[in-house]
């Protein structure tokens, strides 16, 4: 082993952080990622540490002046700017910096931990390591850090600690003195990342985070993606991209019509439904998801009716934002800034008028194109639907949702994906609404299988990604809450709620 060499404490400001000197010196001001703040009457010592802590990693003993009273006033001021120090590890036979720690949120607090020899540790279940700007990083959505792995040692120390160990053991693995590896394991534990567990040895060890009934709800990919696409507890860049970035294409506002027969569809008249539907408040209180498919089968001209209701273009018109002018779409249902980057395939099973097949959805010609007559994926959609809405009959007609990226993240990075998603609940939403007061059965589903989206669709992954399903059939005569609707709305208004009746039921 090794012999044991010294290690040193480092500080510096993020790289975003601008440090503003009043030439009065009555004030600093800092302009930060999460905003300005404010340093009034500023000691020398207080001004000179953040000055070199702008320029760069600095060893905090050089930083915090002997005098005590000052060292307490720059540390007051070090914990008032915790969110914008970064705490780096240095050792004296390395150039630069073995690990930092980039505080991510506002809130970040960073104190390291005091760790006994024999401790059993463990790295977080959810920490994930990645590769960013030719180095590895390693992350975690319980985490206000993130630390950027500058040397393989402290890379190594992060995969062996996979498994729970305890320090003696990692520095044998690694050949290197205990005292480095100790420095290393409490900046990955003050970060977040490493856990330190209670009992005698690592098989017996429990930690904290495996009995924590705040966690046992989530996955590390469901907590990532939610800790990400909200902001505080990420300093990833939010909507626009840079401008080195806006070199994608705006993709155009309707995708360009596929090669197949085309079927054009059923235009009802507003005047017409507005006569015929059922109150708004009686179709929300109808509305549920139905996953009985034995009532029948819906028809072309219903089909026609629920898409040109719900996901049909009602207008276009071009908008321009900074260098970029891009047409954007109006239809039935929100989107934000009109971005519109869903598409609709209908894989039908039975639909009187139309063959069984897989179908793209026009929005703005209202046609179906037959893009696919392939019995086994058109069976494998159908069968995964079945499973999804856990119903024993394949819906007559399945409703699939693309999302063309490049239509959104243009514009949105950073929040795209999950902002998709949002729009599949409205369009599902609105999808469940029209099919309700129409009579037919909708069921929203929970999950889908992108592999056989790609295929069966033709899309370019990850162009265009499968993103929403909707099950669809008619909805069943003996349906109770239908039933009971309609019967209670028929003493308020006899004459309108018969045709609703027979709206809802036949």
């Amino acid at each position: 082993m090794r012999t044991e060499t010294a290690s040193y404490r480092l500080c510096s400001l993020r790289e975003d952080v601008m440090v503003e000197v009043d030439g009065g010196d009555d004030y600093i001001l800092l302009t930060t990622y999460w905003g300005d703040t404010t340093i009034t009457e500023p000691s020398a010592a207080v001004r000179e540490s953040l000055e070199r802590m702008s320029l760069g990693p600095v060893r905090l003993e050089n930083v915090l002046p002997r005098d005590q009273a000052e060292r307490r006033r720059v540390e007051r001021v070090l914990d008032l700017l915790n969110g914008c120090v970064v705490h780096s590890l240095g050792h004296q036979d390395s150039v630069g910096p073995l690990l930092s720690a980039v505080p991510i949120a506002r809130r970040a607090r960073f104190n390291l931990p005091k760790i006994e020899r024999h401790r059993p540790l463990r790295l977080s279940k959810f920490a994930a390591m990645r590769a960013s700007e030719g180095e590895l990083v390693l992350e975690s959505p319980l985490a206000r850090h993130r630390v950027v792995l500058h040397r393989p040692i402290a890379a190594q120390v992060v995969t062996l600690l996979s498994k729970a160990t305890v320090i003696p053991d990692l520095a044998a693995s690694v050949n290197a003195d205990v005292a480095l590896i100790r420095e290393i394991v409490t900046y990955l534990a003050a970060a977040g990342m490493v856990l330190i567990g209670i009992g005698d040895s690592p098989a017996s060890a429990r930690f904290a985070e495996d009995n924590d009934p705040l966690l046992a709800t989530w996955t590390h990919h469901e907590l990532l993606f939610h800790s990400r696409s909200r902001i505080g507890r990420h300093d990833n860049p939010l909507g626009a991209m840079p401008s080195d970035l806006r070199r994608v294409q705006v993709a155009p506002a309707v995708k360009p019509l596929p090669d197949g027969p085309r079927f054009p569809l059923y235009r009802p008249t507003l005047e017409e439904l507005a006569i015929i539907d059922p109150p708004f408040t009686e179709v929300i209180e109808a509305n549920r998801a139905i996953r009985d498919f034995s009532a029948g089968d819906p028809t072309t001209k219903q089909l026609g009716e629920l898409l040109f209701r719900a996901a049909r273009i009602r207008s276009t018109h071009e908008i321009s934002q900074d260098d970029l002018s891009y047409l954007v779409t109006d239809r039935p249902y929100p989107s934000v800034a009109n971005r519109y980057e869903l598409d609709l395939y209908v894989t039908v099973n039975r639909c009187a008028g139309l063959s069984r097949g897989i179908y793209h959805y026009d929005p703005q010609g209202h046609s179906l194109t037959l893009i696919n007559k392939s019995e086994p994926e058109v069976a494998e959609l159908l069968d995964v639907a079945m499973v999804a809405a856990g119903s024993r009959q394949r819906p007559p007609v399945l409703i699939t949702m693309t999302a063309r990226m490049a239509r959104f993240a243009c514009a949105y990075g950073g929040i795209a994906y999950s902002t998709v998603l949002e729009h599949v609940g409205v369009l599902q939403q609105t999808l469940h609404l029209v099919a309700t007061a129409m009579g037919l059965a909708p069921c929203a589903l929970a999950f889908g299988d992108s592999e056989i989206a790609n295929d069966a669709f033709f899309i370019d992954w990850p162009a265009e990604v499968s993103v929403g399903e909707l099950a669809l059939g008619i909805r069943p005569m003996d349906d109770s809450i239908i039933s009971q609707s309609v019967e209670e709305s028929c003493f308020v208004d006899a004459r309108r709620h018969l045709t609703v009746t027979d709206r809802l039921l036949y």
